[in-house]
């Protein structure tokens, strides 16, 4: 055995061992046999053509079929080089009376051993015999049914029987590739479920049948993938948070990337309810007499908007007291008069809204019935008495400030032991709302929102009018015209100072008998009767330095 055999084994699998072995190995597809396409047929659809067209090559199509396809794909569906429509030509094939295809000149029958020829010119189909004896040997270049001059190269061999390459199914690129174009029928069909069975039977027919007109799992997932229309932000409603855009497309290669922080948006009814500063009102029209209801609005919002929407609504007319237990309460709003109806003013149950100042405490105490917690509708009760038991299970919002008469009248009606129902029907004929404090909060709120869009709108004309009056003093003066209009000469000329002298000569004191410095005797020279010019200037010595960065003495 020979050194270094297993030199080469490693202990893992190497690149050209999972190319050409493993997982990385293609799977080969094997050379197909030769299917031969009858001459008659389209080499797309794979059947027989009805209105025959040719490529230069002589490939045969159908022209119902090669149109959609080079829409599609602009390719030819046999070759997949490039092909256009225009260079598409109309074959015009004879039939004989059995409505075979044959030669138009010989009468020879067509099939697929017949050498046959087309004449691009006019898209006749002849044999190749037929053409070899009456135009190639007699060198009359015309065609044999309309006389029409062509050319040699306008012959098209559309079938050679010692070359049928063109015939083989399997090399056509659209077979190899397995493309397709599907007619508009298809495509819908192909969208059902059951475009897929092969066969079902009619319990499954029926199944399907229930599943497509029941099924709403399209609308449903419509409804969940709309993307949620930010609300619009302004003074009132802006909070101390942005909406957390910014730091989930960080985060979130699923986000659109977001750099600038916006301020969320606070629920319009918590704006709302921080205007809403007083009670509301309402009277209750009973068969029994009047009930003068005062509404906790400012404490309980949501439970008083409730009752005085439905109030306008004219929702609680007409309506019975379905329950009333003596010394307990009495309970009504339920406009099927069962107990188990009635919607609030939104269309859906709502919160609860407990306080610790507002209790059960006791007779008219004003509160809503549920079946549970958050679970406010439309139905209510009014104590007659003490009912602390009921805090926190049950919200209350008003109380009754007039009309005890009624209520004790409405008490006094004899009740089914069983059901609570009374004997004889206690009606609220209509409401009545003397006090309603939410549209006194939606004046306010309208009014601050205007004032605000007003001063943002002078602000915004005060900040354009100081842009155009910048922009007009960055703007260029002319002073003059010509060249250097833009400088100004007065700014840049120096003022003649004959008084001051020059510095460039000056006149030093000579001392007497040049032996000192004595300024207190005279000098021998005449002083001179005009005045110094600037060339002629007595230069004093500074006194001293006065400080750090003193260039005076310059």
């Amino acid at each position: 055995m020979g050194k270094r055999q297993h030199q080469k084994d490693k202990m893992y699998i190497t690149c050209s061992e999972y190319t050409n072995f493993y997982g990385g190995r293609r799977n080969v597809i094997p050379k197909a046999n030769f299917r031969r396409l009858p001459f008659d047929h389209c080499s797309l659809c794979l059947q027989p053509f009805e209105y025959p067209m040719c490529t230069t090559e002589g490939v045969v199509f159908d022209l119902m079929s090669i149109v959609p396809w080079i829409k599609k794909f602009g390719t030819n569906p046999a070759t997949g080089e490039k092909l256009e429509a225009k260079s598409l030509i109309k074959l015009n094939f004879a039939k004989n009376q059995e409505g075979k295809y044959h030669c138009p000149v010989l009468y020879t029958i067509f099939n697929n051993n017949s050498h046959i020829v087309t004449n691009k010119v006019t898209g006749n189909v002849y044999s190749n015999e037929a053409v070899e004896q009456l135009n190639i040997k007699t060198k009359s270049f015309r065609d044999l049914l309309t006389d029409e001059p062509f050319t040699r190269q306008d012959l098209i061999t559309l079938q050679d029987p010692t070359n049928l390459d063109k015939f083989n199914v399997s090399d056509f690129f659209h077979v190899k590739n397995n493309l397709k174009v599907l007619d508009p029928e298809e495509e819908k069909a192909k969208l059902l479920p059951d475009y897929h069975l092969k066969t079902t039977n009619m319990e499954t027919r029926e199944t399907l049948a229930e599943l497509y007109r029941d099924y709403k799992g399209d609308e449903l997932l419509a409804s969940t993938m709309k993307v949620p229309v930010p609300k619009k932000t302004d003074k009132l409603n802006a909070a101390h948070y942005s909406t957390g855009t910014v730091s989930a497309s960080f985060t979130s290669t699923a986000m659109t990337p977001a750099t600038v922080h916006v301020a969320d948006a606070i629920a319009d009814d918590s704006v709302r309810f921080q205007y809403v500063k007083k009670k509301g009102y309402v009277r209750l029209r009973t068969n029994k007499g009047d009930v003068n209801l005062e509404l906790h609005c400012d404490k309980v919002p949501k439970a008083g908007e409730n009752f005085i929407k439905l109030c306008k609504k004219g929702y609680y007319d007409n309506t019975i007291f379905h329950r009333s237990i003596r010394n307990f309460m009495i309970q009504g709003g339920d406009p099927t008069g069962t107990g188990t109806g009635g919607e609030s003013f939104w269309g859906k149950p709502f919160r609860d809204e407990f306080r610790p100042n507002l209790s059960h405490t006791g007779r008219g105490v004003l509160s809503m019935a549920n079946s549970g917690p958050n679970t406010n509708k439309s139905q209510f009760f009014i104590t007659f008495r003490s009912c602390a038991y009921l805090d926190r299970k049950h919200t209350v919002f008003g109380r009754v400030v007039g009309g005890f008469e009624a209520l004790t009248a409405l008490e006094n009606v004899e009740a089914d032991p069983k059901t609570d129902l009374p004997k004889s029907e206690l009606k609220v004929l209509s409401t009545t709302v003397f006090v309603d404090p939410y549209e006194e909060a939606d004046a306010q709120i309208a009014a601050e929102r205007e004032k605000d869009v007003q001063e943002q709108e002078q602000e915004r004309a005060q900040a354009t009018a100081t842009q155009s009056r910048a922009k007009e003093e960055a703007q260029p003066k002319t002073f003059r015209p010509g060249v250097g209009k833009y400088i100004n000469m007065a700014a840049t000329k120096r003022p003649a100072d004959n008084d001051k002298p020059s510095t460039s000569e000056a006149v030093f004191k000579k001392p007497k008998g040049g032996t000192g410095f004595d300024s207190d005797k005279p000098s021998t020279s005449k002083p001179s009767t005009s005045k110094p010019s600037t060339s002629e200037a007595v230069f004093k010595k500074p006194k001293g330095r006065t400080g750090f960065g003193d260039f005076s003495s310059w």
